[in-house]
């Protein structure tokens, strides 16, 4: 069984739309996607609907932001199978709040070096939720300032220490997050503690069963942090999940659908747990 629960469509930064996704899903032979768009619950009745019609079994997800108000840094969580998921419905809408305002702020930083326009980047996100840096790049290449997203532009903009354009701001505290999901009666899983350097976090919020799994397969961890990643989970009884994180047009490397997997019987603990909680 090939199960990919974590990938991304235009309701938030991806390119592709749900029912593209789910195709594509369909031709990798994938029996189990969860769509989990940033701070968005839109996805959840249109994906049930087509993955009966392509024959792909669908799980309910949302990649969360939060913050780690100890380490100043951010973290993300995937809330998987919530079944109160109303009550995740305002921090989604505050995070994609901020993740605005910070966009609309860096998109007028870009305009000041770039003569591009406010509508170049905003036709770019008409299905999203909120606005990206993938959406500003894009409207940068399209106007010939770039010929990707990812390279010598992107980092001087929007590199995390020294990017001229980069907005940030603290996104709900994680503990907040945490909570939150368990009271929607969603399984709360790691994303990718990698690429935020957020193992540390992991440990503490394992230790303190804050946290019901991590994101061990995933691009950004190479097989030295995945075996860290590995030890930890064995040592609180942690989830194991795997995902592509699949942006389409708009990965950070190149990553397809199914390039990374959660195995039967971590998806089996997802499921078994959803119902317990």
């Amino acid at each position: 069984m090939i199960c990919d629960l974590h990938c991304h469509t235009t309701l938030s930064d991806g390119s592709l739309g749900i029912e593209d996704v789910i195709v594509q899903a369909k031709r990798m032979n994938i029996d189990f996607l969860s769509i989990t768009d940033h701070d968005t619950l839109s996805s959840f009745s249109r994906a049930n609907i087509l993955g009966e019609r392509y024959g792909v079994k669908m799980l309910q997800g949302v990649e969360m932001s939060a913050w780690d108000k100890d380490r100043n840094s951010k973290v993300h969580i995937l809330c998987y199978a919530p079944k109160k998921p109303d009550r995740l419905e305002g921090l989604c809408l505050k995070s994609c709040e901020i993740r605005k305002a910070c966009s609309k702020e860096m998109i007028d930083k870009v305009m000041e070096l770039y003569p591009i326009t406010r509508e170049s980047v905003l036709k770019h996100c008409t299905g999203s939720k909120s606005i990206y840096k993938s959406h500003i790049m894009r409207a940068l290449i399209e106007y010939g300032y770039a010929l990707e997203f990812y390279g010598k532009l992107d980092d001087e903009l929007f590199n995390l220490e020294t990017g001229t354009c980069l907005v940030e701001r603290e996104y709900p505290d994680v503990n907040f997050v945490l909570d939150l999901i368990h009271s929607a009666r969603g399984v709360a899983v790691m994303a990718h503690p990698a690429l935020y350097d957020n193992i540390e976090l992991l440990d503490d919020l394992a230790k303190r069963k804050k946290i019901d799994g991590v994101e061990v397969y995933h691009y950004s961890a190479d097989e030295a942090k995945r075996k860290e990643l590995l030890d930890i989970a064995q040592r609180y009884d942690l989830i194991v999940t795997g995902g592509s994180d699949f942006h389409g047009l708009y990965n950070a490397v190149p990553t397809h659908l199914g390039s990374n997997t959660t195995s039967k019987e971590n998806l089996d603990r997802i499921i078994k747990l959803s119902n317990k909680i």
